[in-house]
Parts: structure tokens; sequence; C-alpha cells
């Protein structure tokens, strides 16, 4: 990835979201504006810069900035946790040349005992991932729930956002798919800034760009976000419609791996159609185990 632009375009279009009105800044009435949303002289202000300084950063040049200043950016620029901590992400990339450690995040292994805690799952879905969206590690219950996806064409790891953009019947598996690919893209946004030596990611978000529409208009937004919780809705195959609660937990003994899992409130359809996914899943299991 390359910082500098990713820096350049990603303050950019954060400026351009704010209005004068909502920096509550008077609005003056002298001609119209150039620009949308704010002015670089009207984001030094906010931001208590020169505006030769706010310049630099905007073109790029956040390596020097202290944590003060990116502090007074985010204020300035009102942006939430995920975009102050993709600022901060882009920071401190620049500072620091990536790693080959960095660069190998592509390798990321589950161990044998995070396999375990997933097979353990049996009521929910759930699976093990990376900032790539990579599928490293799943259970029976969340393979058959993301059964699409887990095709023997598919290849392997298994990857949320390639099945999103490349494969059309991804249309029909989320009933929503602009909201649930807003979702991707945002999510691969925020781990770029996280690792920009990451060659694995920088390919496959070439790869989207070059071959997808949708992505590349998505990426060139420059918005991403935290997804920790929330709800979630599917149109799978062999059951309908089922909307689930998900929590995505980052696991700080393993860097870089996040475990999702899915689950219904009971005496609900959606528990109801969970039970029937496990049905499902157990009987085509023993089709497998069977041969036929």
């Amino acid at each position: 990835m390359d910082t500098v632009r990713e820096i350049r375009e990603f303050l950019a279009t954060r400026r351009a979201k704010i209005t004068p009105q909502q920096a509550s800044l008077p609005a003056f009435s002298s001609g119209t504006r150039r620009v949308p949303g704010l002015r670089r002289e009207e984001v030094a202000m906010l931001a208590g810069v020169s505006v030769d300084y706010y310049v630099r950063l905007e073109r790029g040049q956040l390596a020097g900035a202290s944590e003060e200043v990116l502090d007074a950016l985010c204020r300035a620029l009102q942006l939430d946790d995920a975009e102050r901590s993709h600022l901060h992400d882009l920071a401190a990339a620049q500072r620091q040349r990536p790693t080959r450690r960095t660069a190998r995040r592509a390798k990321e292994t589950v161990p044998a005992s995070l396999k375990r805690v997933l097979e353990s799952m049996t009521g929910s879905p759930a699976f093990i991932r990376n900032g790539r969206l990579d599928i490293l590690a799943v259970n029976d219950l969340g393979r058959a729930l993301y059964a699409p996806l887990f095709t023997a064409a598919a290849p392997a790891p298994v990857n949320i956002a390639r099945f999103q953009f490349l494969d059309p019947t991804s249309r029909g598996f989320f009933p929503d798919w602009n909201a649930s690919v807003n979702t991707t893209v945002s999510l691969l946004r925020t781990e770029a800034g996280r690792a920009p030596g990451d060659t694995d990611l920088t390919g496959l978000i070439g790869e989207l760009v070059t071959l997808s529409d949708e992505f590349r208009t998505a990426w060139a937004k420059h918005n991403m976000r935290l997804h920790h919780n929330g709800r979630k809705a599917f149109r799978h195959p062999a059951i309908g419609e089922i909307t689930l609660d998900f929590d995505a937990m980052e696991l700080p003994a393993h860097p870089g791996l996040t475990l999702t899992t899915y689950s219904a409130e009971p005496g609900t359809p959606d528990h109801d159609a969970l039970m029937l996914l496990a049905s499902w899943a157990a009987t085509d299991q023993d089709r497998a185990d069977t041969g036929s």
C-alpha cells in the first residue's frame, strides 16, 4: 500500500465530509465555496496548527506529527473511533518501514487449542479469520451457515471479500448486499492501515479493484469501521432467511486473528431456523460420510 497516497486521500475525504456548520464555523456568504466540506485553512484553524503545516500533513507527511497533533486532527475532522485508529495507524506505518514480520502476516495459523474451542461450540456458528477476511478455521455449524462459500471450486483459504465481490451468488446470500459489502470494504481499509506491508492484502485489494466496479467505488470512499457486534441477515439456500446476532472478538494472544460467533435468542423464529440449520448440517454430513 502507498502510505503517502493513503494519508492524502484519507484526510481529503474526511475534510470533504465536514461542513462549516457541523464544525461550528461561521457561514461566510462571499461567493460560492469551491470545495465540498472544509477548506484546508479551516481544518488548520480547528486543529490549532499553521496552514502550511496542515498542507504538509494532507500531502502525506505524517511521520513527524506528534500524538497531540494527530488527536487535534481527529477532533477537527470529527473522526469516529475507527477513523481515529486508522489515522494513528497510518502515522505509525510511515514512521517505521514495514518489517518482514509484518509482510508475513499472510501466514497466520490457528493453534490446535483454538480449533478445539471452535469444535466445542456446537450450538453457534463460529469461525476465525485474519484481517484480510480469510476464514482460517470454522466449526461445523459455521461451515453450514457459510455453505455457499465452501464449494469444491473455492480456493483455500476461503475469503469473504472475494466471495462477496466476485461470486454472483453472494447477492442472493446476503439480503442487504450493499450494507454487507460496505462493511467488508471498511474492514479491509482498516486492515490496510494496520498492516501496510502485508503483500497478500495488497494483492487481494488489487485483484478486487481490477475485477469489481462495486469494490473500486466503495474503496475510493476511504470509509472504515470497527466491527465488534451487531446483526447480520442471510438467505441460506437450504433453510431460507435467517438473521443472527454476531460478536467479533480479537484474540490478544494471536495478533491479527478474530473469532466471530453467531447466535439467536431462544424462542424466536431465527433460533428455530438455527436449529434447522444444525439439522441440515448433520444430515448433509451423514450423506458425505455414506457417500450418498
